[in-house]
C-alpha cells in the first residue's frame, strides 16, 4: 500500500512539474515537489546504503561509474562531466588512486595529458557496488504488485527526461 502511494505521489509531483503553475494551487505544487524531493533523496540514500560496505563517498563512486561507463578520460574531462572544479577532481582522482581503484596512463595522442582509467581492482569494486545496489532494488521491486512496478518504471522514464532538460552534455539513451 505504501509503495502504491509513493508511486502515485511521484506521478502527481511529475504532473505538477509538467503543467503550468497557474493550473494548480501554488501551495499544493510546492508541497508535492517537496515531498517528491524528499522521497527521491531517501530512495537514493537507501540504494547507496546497499553498497555501503565499500565505504566510498558519492563523489568517488560517481567518478568510478563515469569511467566504467565512458572509459578513460582526462582530469579536465571528468571535472566537466561531473560539474566539478579541476582542483577538486584532482583530489578525487588522488583518493581513488591511493586506494588502487584508478591509474594514470599517458594520453595516446597528446603527451601533455594523462588519461585516468579504472584498474582491475577498481572495475571489480565498481561491479560489486552495482551488483549490491541491483540486488537490493530487485528484491524491493519484486515485492510491488504489477501495477506499482509499471508505475515505477514509467516514473523512472519521466525522471530521466527531467534530468536531461537543458543539459546538453548528458547523453540521451532512449
Amino acid at each position: 500500500m505504501l509503495a502504491r502511494l509513493t508511486c502515485q505521489l511521484i506521478l502527481q509531483v511529475l504532473l505538477c512539474i509538467w503543467y503550468p503553475a497557474d493550473t494548480m494551487a501554488r501551495k499544493l505544487n510546492d508541497a508535492a515537489v517537496n515531498d517528491f524531493m524528499q522521497a527521491a533523496g531517501q530512495f537514493v540514500r537507501r540504494v547507496r546504503g546497499a553498497s555501503a560496505s565499500h565505504d566510498l563517498s558519492w563523489t568517488l563512486t560517481s567518478v568510478m561509474a563515469r569511467l566504467d561507463r565512458d572509459g578513460p578520460a582526462t582530469t579536465a574531462d571528468l571535472a566537466r562531466a561531473e560539474t566539478m572544479k579541476p582542483q577538486s577532481m584532482r583530489t578525487t582522482i588522488a583518493a581513488l588512486e591511493e586506494r588502487g581503484l584508478v591509474e594514470r596512463k599517458p594520453h595516446p595522442t597528446d603527451g601533455r595529458q594523462v588519461y585516468i582509467r579504472l584498474t582491475a581492482k577498481g572495475a571489480a569494486v565498481r561491479k560489486s557496488l552495482k551488483d549490491a545496489k541491483r540486488t537490493w532494488l530487485s528484491h524491493a521491486i519484486v515485492k510491488l504488485d504489477d501495477r506499482d512496478r509499471q508505475t515505477l518504471f514509467a516514473a523512472g522514464k519521466i525522471m530521466k527526461r527531467l534530468v536531461e532538460i537543458d543539459q546538453p552534455h548528458i547523453k540521451k539513451n532512449n
